[in-house]
């Protein structure tokens, strides 16, 4: 894969412009992943949720027979973007900070339960 961020671009906060997969890869598209354990608990917090939706969507991966390092595309929804310093430094504790992915963030008027802060959907390519 060629993690791609061009000169005449801005340059990115943690993230690369484009990814290029090779042939014969294979997708792996994660649902949103929430910061709630598996027994129901929400996490407390931004960065509680956050790290939990980071080890949330790790789990989806390895399930999927993906790891952190073949995720290409991470998209964000977030209620508020004042904890964006906050939820770059837990992202960086997960994926490959020299060969990062593509990134998206929307902020939203909310998710489905009015506790949740975050939500995050990963897209990985496996060979």
């Amino acid at each position: 894969m060629d993690f791609v961020t061009p000169d005449d671009l801005p340059a990115p906060a943690g993230y690369s412009h484009a990814v290029i997969t090779g042939p014969g890869a294979r997708l792996v598209v994660t649902s949103g992943q929430v910061g709630i354990t598996a027994d129901g608990a929400v996490a407390d917090g931004w960065e509680a949720q956050t790290r939990q939706t980071f080890v949330n969507l790790g789990i989806a991966l390895t399930a999927s027979g993906a790891t952190w390092a073949d995720v290409v595309k991470l998209t964000y929804f977030v209620v508020a973007t004042d904890e964006l310093p906050l939820i770059r430094s837990v992202r960086d504790e997960f994926v490959d900070v020299t060969r990062p992915p593509a990134s998206s963030l929307v902020q939203v008027a909310g998710l489905f339960r009015p506790d949740v802060l975050i939500e995050i959907e990963a897209t990985a390519a496996i060979r």
